[in-house]
This record gives C-alpha cells, structure tokens and sequence, in this order.
C-alpha cells in the first residue's frame, strides 16, 4: 500500500470515531446566547447558585429533555400535574410559578439545552452570575440609587429611569409609574443582593426586554449596586411610608387644577367687556342728551 493511501486510510480511521462528538461541540449561534442572557440570567446561573430559581448547571443529568420542556413550556401545568419533583422544587422557590418566556418554542428549548449542556461542561460558564460587590451598602449609595430610580441621574447606558414605570412607597407628588409591578418590597421577595442583582442585570418581560437590548449589561454593576441599596432601604421602611396617590387622587386634582386655571383666566380677563360697554354707555348717554 503506498504512504499516501495508507495515511488516508489512517486519518480516517481516527476522525470518524470522534466525528459525531466534534458535531456536538458545534458552538450555539449568538441569538441563542443573547435569548438565554435576557430571558433567563435574572432568574438562573450556570453554576453560579441558586437565584430566585435553581442553578442549571447539569440540569439534562436530572431531568431528561422531553421532560424539561414540557416545563419550560407550561411552567404551571407542570408543576400542577403532580410530579413529585417539580413540587418538591417549587417548594424550595417559595411557591412561586416560573413564568413562560417570551417566544418560546420547542426549537428553541433544544437549542437552550445544548448551551446549558455546553456551559455545564466549562469550568466557569459565561452564565455563572453577575459579579457584585459585597461590600457593606452606605448612606451614598442609597442616595444615588434614588437618583437613579427617579432619573435625577442620567446611568451610563442611558437605560430609562425605573419610575417611568415602577413605584416605590415615599416616592413624592403622585408616586412612580403603574405600567409594571411596585417594587417597594422587591429586595425581600427576590430574598436579598444577588438575586435583585440579577433581575437588574438583565430585566425580562415583554416590555423592558425590548427596552434593554440582549447585548451586554444595561447598568453598571456600581448603578447595580446603588439600586440595590436603595431597593433595600425601601422595604426596611416602606411598612411606614404613607402610599402613593392613587388614580382617584390624581383625577380629583386633575378637576381642582383645571377649575383653577379657569377662574385665574376669569380674573385676568374681568375686564375683558369693558372697551364694548362703554361704547354702548356713551352711545345710550349722547342720544339722551339730544332727546
């Protein structure tokens, strides 16, 4: 047999044995990355702990893939279905339901289990968790939270002020926005800094997602770190802060306000006539005069 052939034959005989393992190496595309990153780091890691959902670092060994799609699908109905361990599971995440991610499918479950598999096997994934300062929380940092939270400051990626759309109780005037959830109590429901942490690093749902592109961290971890002083400073004294206007309040001095600028217009135009009423009054006096 010639050199040539016989190192063919050689190349092949070690690149098919391993052919199909190189395939499932195979990287996932950037959108399954960036999917995973926005809808699914605020609530999870890859060896990185639990949040406010479990750790899926070798969540395939656990669970076959049939079964976790399902999950992941109707988060809910199986849980409620009666399977032991999911319930067992939903106990230890406080009996709060996983909500179904936005666009959703089968296909893209496949592809989400083939990252976490990937990531599974690094030493360190990517998806570990934010890295977050444990150093003690200051007076500072809850003042610039604040001003973060009400847009007093501008954050660096220039992310949207929160009380567009949340409200926190002590907020002045009417309160914050009522578009998405009060997060007056947040720290203590997402059980402390990491897992609030998380949720700020990458907000899901169908409305923050779109504002808050999947690409890279919409605030700075010290931004982060500020919102989560504040948040915290919020729910140790939201229990005695009175609660914001409601929209009750707001349509009654809506009505106040509009029936004051009325009689303030009425006041600067009281004289409004006079130029048309004394005409008619010198008229009506000249031809008295001549009668």
């Amino acid at each position: 047999m010639k050199r040539s052939t016989l190192r063919t034959v050689l190349a092949l005989v070690l690149v098919v044995p391993f052919g199909g393992a190189a395939f499932a190496a195979d990287p996932v595309s950037e959108e399954t990355v960036a999917y995973f990153r926005q809808n699914c780091t605020s609530c999870h890691t890859i060896g990185g702990g639990k949040l406010t959902g479990p750790d899926l670092k070798d969540v395939t060994k656990r669970r076959d893939r049939e079964q976790l799609t399902r999950f992941v699908l109707d988060p809910k109905g199986a849980i409620d279905g009666g399977d032991e361990y999911l319930r067992k599971l939903f106990a230890t995440m406080n009996n709060v339901y996983m909500t179904t991610p936005v666009g959703i499918t089968r296909d893209r479950i496949a592809k989400l289990l083939d990252l976490i598999e990937q990531e599974s096997a690094l030493e360190k994934s990517q998806f570990q968790g934010l890295v977050i300062s444990e150093r003690p929380l200051t007076v500072e940092d809850v003042d610039r939270g604040r001003r973060l939270f009400l847009g007093e400051e501008r954050t660096a990626s220039g992310a949207p002020a929160c009380v567009s759309c949340h409200n926190v109780a002590g907020v002045p005037g009417f309160g914050g926005g009522r578009l998405a959830p009060d997060l007056t109590e947040v720290y203590a429901r997402l059980e402390g800094r990491k897992a609030l942490s998380a949720w700020l690093s990458a907000p899901p749902g169908l409305t923050m997602t779109p504002i808050f592109k999947p690409t890279g961290t919409p605030l700075a971890s010290e931004e982060i770190l500020s919102l989560v002083a504040f948040l915290k400073d919020c729910a140790e004294k939201g229990a005695g802060q009175p609660a914001a206007s409601g929209p009750f309040e707001f349509l009654v001095a809506g009505v106040a306000g509009l029936i004051g600028i009325l009689l303030a217009f009425d006041y600067l135009w009281r004289n409004r006539y006079r130029g048309v009423r004394r005409a008619l009054v010198e008229r009506a006096t000249a031809e008295g005069a001549r009668r």
